[in-house]
């Protein structure tokens, strides 16, 4: 009689016990840039070396393909999301100006 009444116990606590043990997926969603890579940027690089360096943009205008939208949305299982934006300008195929949550060097407006 003395063990049913200590295991008994015990079953019923195991469920509640692992309520706090839920794993939670991290959920990064676009493109993931890094700050040396928007500092690599040079006002004049033509798409095919801005596409080299940052990869596909995420969204592309569909009346204004000299606009390039970079988004980066990262969800982790526990703790505050991060989304990060960079915008690229471009004339004549040539990068004019970047604008977003990165900031560029100061290299970038001495071109290529």
């Amino acid at each position: 009689m003395q063990l049913k009444t200590l295991i008994l116990p015990l079953f019923l606590a195991l469920p509640l016990a692992g309520c706090g043990l839920v794993y939670k997926v991290d959920i990064p969603q676009g493109n993931y840039i890094e700050e040396k890579q928007v500092a690599q940027l040079r006002q004049g690089m033509n798409k095919e070396q801005v596409r080299f360096l940052l990869g596909n943009p995420m969204s592309l205008d569909g009346f204004n393909h000299d606009k390039w939208v970079y988004l980066y949305y990262f969800k982790p299982g526990r703790g505050e999301v991060e989304q990060k934006q960079l915008t690229l300008d471009f004339s004549n195929d040539a990068l004019v100006s970047v604008q977003g949550d990165y900031s560029v060097s100061e290299d970038f407006h001495r071109g290529i």
